[in-house]
């Protein structure tokens, strides 16, 4: 936004001077507000998947712009406008995403962390040095690639020239396709076989790791390909149904092509997969693979057991916190669990690569599917269809979001979050890597702090190629509990979901406003 709109604001604010610089901001407010005032009626399951009535309006500001072939911050006197507006209006729409790129100013990062010191979860940042050349890579025209912009939550695309969704309609839940593989493809949940395979851990009859990783391979294989027959025929109806016409008009090569964005007209075209409970998977993983095949302090059978119990009972109990405390956690920066689930997101990975969307072959450059991680809150409804989890996960609680931590398993320290989310195949997971981390209420009220935050994010980007990351709400545990207690003293708190903010007492569910105490509070 702030790039084609700045021609207008440097005409007006800055060479006629018939606008000054408040009165732009009052109404970069209006509009703010007008955003806000539109709603959408969901489907039930539809709610509890975007809890908070979010409807990702995400305005991109900052980034590079490519001038005679040479990248050039592209950062003007709008982009801190806009910065400003919002930090003075914490309103939970429009989200608000800053483009990070290695050359970006100490000033403009430094407006963006005195907006984040506000605690209404903006802005978000993504990164330039990885989302630019791996868009050259696929296809996009370097100036094209140069004008992307933040859709929705955290995916990205190019503003006029996208098919018409970033993101799939189907989620894969990590966790339940990984205690399926843990027990012959038997689904935990509802005790269907879908897909059969021999080893199980209720037989005691995995020789090894390795063949659990085997198991994994095949059934996550399965059901991604499964998940792409969705994708398909909601595709196939919503383009003989729903042909969106005048969205068709105002993206490029629709005219021309005289299709549709979704019979193929758009300038570019891919689709990320989603999935939830990626921490989940590495931390259950992990567990198994120490302390069931490597130190062999719990049998396959008895894992199996308290599983299927719901880890009730004291024996069961005790195991429960063996596999909480006695096995490494993703989050920490520990190459036992971090580089096993970036193994087994790979598979997923490779998997997805393959199939192509109905616009593949149709006129726009792409038509195929790559990974992203944005669950929105879809960690909740899809955690209460979830049986326990070998990470001592117990049933029917949620999930963990996006590529974030679980909740409460991040001990060292956001550097170490970071190490670890570092570690993700990130330059494959093209539709995003969604990162929230927390900030205890105390950070952030000196000088000293605002210079680490700047630090933080600058070698995540820059050193641990990360992908995006956002910094949820800084109001204590203490506070939202009493917000929980008296919800009309608390009408306008607003607190970060996943993608995007919501009012906390009057959008959320009650589930959703329990799991917002619980993340761990960071210090820098």
């Amino acid at each position: 936004m702030d790039q084609y709109l700045y021609p207008y604001y440097r005409r007006d604010v800055e060479l006629n001077q018939t606008l000054d610089r408040e009165h732009a901001i009052e109404m970069l407010h209006s509009c703010w507000l007008k955003l806000l005032e539109v709603n959408k009626i969901r489907s039930g399951s539809h709610s509890k998947a975007s809890a908070g009535s979010p409807l990702y309006q995400n305005v991109t500001i900052g980034g590079q712009n490519l001038v005679d072939g040479q990248p050039m911050d592209a950062v003007n006197p709008l982009s801190y406008a806009i910065l400003e507006s919002c930090g003075r209006l914490r309103s939970t729409q429009p989200n608000l995403s800053v483009r990070y790129h290695a050359g970006m100013s100490n000033d403009f990062l430094d407006a963006c962390v005195q907006v984040i010191r506000c605690g209404f979860g903006m802005p978000a940042f993504n990164n330039d040095e990885i989302v630019i050349p791996e868009f050259i890579k696929l296809g996009i025209e370097p100036q094209d690639a140069y004008d992307y912009a933040a859709i929705g939550c955290i995916e990205t695309a190019v503003g006029g020239k996208w098919g018409y969704r970033c993101t799939g309609m189907s989620f894969i839940n990590f966790a339940r396709v990984m205690l399926a593989a843990l027990e012959g493809g038997r689904d935990a949940t509802s005790g269907k076989v879908f897909l059969p395979q021999e080893k199980a851990l209720s037989a005691g009859n995995f020789n090894n790791f390795d063949e659990v990783m085997d198991a994994w391979d095949t059934q996550i294989r399965y059901y991604t390909r499964k998940s792409i027959e969705i994708e398909y025929v909601v595709d196939t109806m919503l383009e003989e149904n729903v042909h969106d016409i005048l969205c068709s008009a105002l993206v490029d090569d629709c005219i021309e092509r005289a299709k549709s964005i979704k019979q193929g007209g758009a300038k570019y075209d891919w689709v990320s997969g989603l999935q939830v409970g990626i921490a989940n998977l590495g931390n259950s993983l992990a567990a198994v693979k120490k302390l069931v095949f490597e130190q062999g302090a719990i049998g396959q059978q008895q894992l199996a057991a308290a599983l299927a119990d719901d880890f009730d009972g004291l024996t069961h109990e005790q195991l429960r916190q063996r596999l909480i405390n006695g096995a490494p956690k993703y989050g920490n920066d520990d190459d036992t669990v971090d580089t096993l689930l970036a193994r087994a997101y790979q598979t997923y990975i490779d998997e997805l690569k393959q199939y192509h969307n109905p616009r593949y072959g149709r006129g726009p450059i792409g038509g195929n599917y790559y990974a992203g991680t944005s669950s929105i809150s879809a960690n909740v409804p899809f955690g209460a269809q979830t049986m326990a989890t070998p990470d001592g996960r117990k049933a029917h609680t949620p999930l963990a979001e996006g590529a974030s931590p679980a909740s409460g398993t991040d001990h060292l320290g956001p550097t170490a979050v970071i190490g670890s989310v570092g570690k993700l195949p990130t330059a494959a997971i093209l539709g995003g890597v969604l990162l929230n981390q927390k900030l205890n209420p105390a950070t952030l009220e000196n000088e000293s702090d605002k210079q680490k935050l700047m630090i933080l994010l600058r070698t995540f980007f820059e050193v641990h190629k990360g992908w995006h990351i956002q910094y949820k709400h800084r109001f204590s545990r203490e506070t939202l509990l009493e917000a929980k207690k008296h919800p009309d003293q608390y009408r306008d708190l607003v607190v970060r979901v996943a993608g995007y903010s919501a009012f906390f007492t009057g959008a959320l569910s009650q589930t959703l406003r329990t799991i917002s105490s619980p993340r761990t509070e960071h210090m820098l």
